[in-house]
């Protein structure tokens, strides 16, 4: 299955995005990452999601250099490569250089697209899972961004979007932005399925992207709802396909995009296998009686001192 087998999304930027991506992030990963990236590459995976703190960069970066050495993709504008700087780097002063960081580690250029990874700003040097609520600091969003849009304007970074923006934060940087916001990459799944922020992105014309479709059963915070769901188990079961493909299906025909993690090669290929049929009325009405419930509350980012709040702090618990 080639790229053309994979549908193009246009952003707002004018550029074209492939509507299903590989996400990199995660906590087990494989001793030849570089391998798994190469073999999702033959695959036929034309658009992959990596961000400072997956540290996963560098090996995607090698992965695409011996891609093009061999062959598999004649250039690297075949590619769609998403990055973002993480919470301690969501600073005016730190976004370029940590955009110039990713591209030396990636090898390239330039990013198809530049994510703020969260509404959120962290002491320099705090990690996932090694901060407390002391080393959340106010979150310049305007100036932020503005250094967001400076990467565009220097080709470094083709499009600029957001990732965990809700609705409000949303529209605050609506408000102030030059170059809009192209893509909100949120958690949505069918589990999940952020209607409400989904019907803003739509009228503000900023493109959907999902990240754990599938649920993420593989992480820390992650949980088996989708996977096992038994809504998409019957489905699945009904039209010869996997409950993964159902689940992508459905973010694909609510004209979203969505990365999917999965460093199996099997089930890359399957994932990928869901663009030549389609859900019938009846599956979409079993789908809609899911119970709907956030998979990552983001707790560790709530801070409850009002002045940081007041800065543009998210309560993630209402982003929905």
């Amino acid at each position: 299955m080639g790229k053309r087998s994979i549908p193009l999304v246009n952003l707002s930027s004018g550029r074209a995005m492939p509507v299903l991506g590989m996400g990199t992030a995660g906590t087990s990963i494989p001793t030849d990452l570089a391998s798994t990236f190469l073999d999702a590459i033959e695959a036929g995976y034309r658009h992959f999601d990596t961000a400072s703190v997956y540290r996963t960069e560098q090996a995607l970066g090698r992965a695409i250099a011996e891609a093009i050495g061999r062959g598999l993709i004649a250039s690297r504008d075949e590619l769609f490569v998403t990055s973002k700087p993480w919470c301690s780097d969501a600073d005016p002063q730190l976004v370029l250089p940590t955009l110039q960081k990713s591209l030396k580690n990636l090898g390239l250029d330039y990013l198809d697209l530049y994510l703020v990874h969260w509404p959120v700003r962290l002491k320099p040097g705090k990690m996932p899972y090694a901060f407390t609520k002391e080393d959340i600091l106010p979150f310049d969003m305007k100036s932020t961004w503005e250094a967001m849009e400076q990467c565009c304007r220097l080709g470094l970074a083709k499009s600029i979007g957001v990732s965990n923006f809700s609705s409000k934060k949303l529209s605050q940087l609506l408000e102030h932005a030059t170059i809009p916001p192209a893509v909100n990459q949120l958690e949505m799944n069918t589990c999940w399925d952020q209607r409400k922020l989904r019907e803003l992105c739509k009228e503000k014309g900023v493109h959907v992207t999902a990240w754990s479709p599938l649920g993420a059963n593989g992480a820390p915070w992650g949980s088996l709802s989708v996977m096992q769901s038994p809504v998409l188990k019957e489905i699945a079961t009904a039209k010869g396909k996997t409950v993964a493909q159902v689940a992508l299906r459905w973010l694909y025909e609510q004209g979203v995009s969505a990365v999917a993690k999965s460093y199996n090669k099997e089930r890359m290929k399957e994932n990928l296998q869901i663009f030549d049929w389609e859900l019938d009325g009846d599956d979409l009405k079993m789908i809609q009686t899911i119970p709907q419930k956030k998979g990552y509350s983001g707790e560790e980012f709530v801070s409850e001192d009002e002045l940081l709040r007041n800065y543009g702090m998210v309560k993630f618990k209402q982003s929905h």
